[in-house]
């Protein structure tokens, strides 16, 4: 799977590598490296010169120094969970794989400041339990929180269930450490929550997918651990209704909602059928499934009231049965414990592995104004219909991200959906609605061609000429993110 040392430069940069990170963690045995190499879809896989494993901030400038030097473009990679292509090399461009699964150690946490400080390495959930250990949170949560690391997080801007409150991974960054191509460091660890002198670098480069430089550790906030949480699965009369719904329990709570999850029946059932012994929330048909979770760190939300209830699930039930009144929920499961919770989350975290064991799929990840949801769902739907597809749609709905999968329907062959044609109909509506092709999972390798043609040109020129600037060589992380062709035009 390395890619052949043809001459005595390219030895000579891999004595290099060796003296800088030590020979264990220089690897190129076919067997060593195969897993660095391709894609969590298995849709892309590439050779690399070597996979390089640093432990240290000055070892990752050192190697980038390197193979700048040797004309070697650097892949920065993570935990591998990527869905775009974004941290695997280029067939055809000589890379070296930086893996930054070394550089894991939590650096400082201010219980005070509330903020911590971590190397790109740490695994999210050690993130999560770190901050607990203080009885604080860092709320950034999706499925692949056991595997993905904060370095890969920051790279793609990723989202998951709690943006709706906290916001993105951006947002919850006050500062980083990057290795910029020349291997100069940029370290801008301080934590200061106002800091007004000059261009954010911080912001310029989440996000950036390591194509102008490698974040090695960040500061990120942290917030009050809950003392009381209620969470449930709702049947909600339409997906309009949904977001009034969303929108009167952020009223009713003071902006608690956590967590506003889209979850219609053919996602619940396509769950079910892959997991069997998964049990659903709600009998019968739940056309708009919603899986809502409301936190308190207010200790009066925790106390326990003369019914043995606890006052936060009381009251949210209270707007439920009010909701149920209005004719806008049909019905609701309340999660009466730890273990009904975590049944309900082991659903929602499962459908990306459901879809992908349930057959071949096109996975969508776009966003819209809260708004335009209803509108999107109601007029593709149907027409993906009549192409013989049948849409796997879930979303994180507080925040307008739909990851709307398109697979075929039952009775209809993938090899003869008309893949292109449903694709075209996505994008023309999303473009209509002023909406995203690319919430979460980032551009990659994967969406380079919709980027090509959907980006506004003004936008798209700019940050060729951003990437040109600062990396005028090209080594890092060459092929991802942006497109570098002539620009053409947008759909917009």
């Amino acid at each position: 799977m390395t890619a052949q040392i043809r001459t005595m430069d390219a030895r000579h940069m891999l004595d290099g590598l060796f003296a800088i990170v030590g020979t264990a963690h220089v690897l190129t045995e076919d067997v060593d490296v195969a897993a660095y190499l391709e894609d969590w879809t298995g849709q892309y896989c590439a050779p690399a010169v070597a996979v390089v494993r640093p432990a240290s901030t000055q070892q990752v400038a050192d190697v980038v120094k390197l193979c700048e030097a040797h004309g070697i473009a650097v892949v920065p990679q993570g935990g591998r969970t990527g869905l775009c292509g974004g941290g695997v090399p280029l067939v055809d461009q000589p890379s070296v794989v930086i893996s930054l699964t070394r550089m894991n150690a939590v650096r400082a946490l201010d219980a005070a400041g509330r903020t911590v400080t971590v190397e790109a390495g740490t695994v999210l959930e050690t993130l999560h339990a770190a901050a607990l250990e203080h009885k604080l949170i860092f709320p950034l949560m999706f499925g692949a929180k056991g595997s993905c690391t904060v370095g890969g997080n920051l790279s793609t801007n990723a989202g998951g269930s709690n943006v709706v409150r906290y916001g993105t991974t951006r947002e919850l960054c006050l500062g980083i450490e990057a290795v910029m191509p020349g291997g100069s460091v940029i370290n801008a660890l301080t934590g200061l929550r106002k800091d007004n002198t000059g261009y954010d670098l911080k912001d310029l480069l989440i996000g950036a997918e390591g194509t102008l430089g490698i974040i090695t550790a960040a500061v990120f906030k942290l917030f009050p651990e809950p003392s009381a949480r209620s969470t449930a699965f709702l049947s909600v009369v339409s997906l309009g209704a949904a977001i009034e719904v969303l929108n009167r329990l952020q009223d009713y709570t003071g902006g608690g909602v956590e967590a506003f999850e889209y979850m219609p029946q053919p996602a619940v059932d396509v769950i079910c059928k892959v997991f069997p012994d998964t049990r659903r929330p709600l009998e019968g048909t739940v056309a708009t499934g919603i899986l809502v979770e409301v936190a308190s760190s207010r200790p009066q939300d925790a106390a326990e009231l003369e019914d043995g209830s606890i006052r936060l699930e009381a009251e949210v039930m209270e707007l439920f049965a009010e909701l149920m009144e209005e004719g806008l929920v049909l019905d609701a499961m309340l999660a009466h414990s730890q273990q009904q919770r975590a049944d309900l989350w082991k659903m929602r975290e499962q459908i990306l592995e459901a879809i992908t064991e349930n057959g071949p799929a096109y996975h969508l990840d776009i966003s819209l104004p809260l708004a335009q949801i209803a509108p999107f769902v109601e007029a593709m739907d149907p027409k993906m219909s009549q192409l013989g597809i049948q849409p796997l749609t879930v979303g994180h709905l507080g925040d307008g991200n739909l990851h709307y999968a398109l697979s075929a329907a039952q009775g209809c062959d993938w090899e003869s959906v008309p893949l292109e044609t449903a694709k075209e109909l996505v994008f023309s509506k999303l473009v209509a609605l002023r909406g995203s092709f690319s919430a979460e999972h980032g551009i990659g390798q994967s969406k380079l061609p919709v980027m090509t043609k959907l980006k506004e040109p003004a936008q798209l020129a700019v940050m060729q000429e951003i990437k040109k600037a600062l990396d005028p060589k090209n080594t890092m992380n060459p092929g991802k993110l942006i497109p570098m062709g002539p620009i053409k035009s947008s759909a917009a």
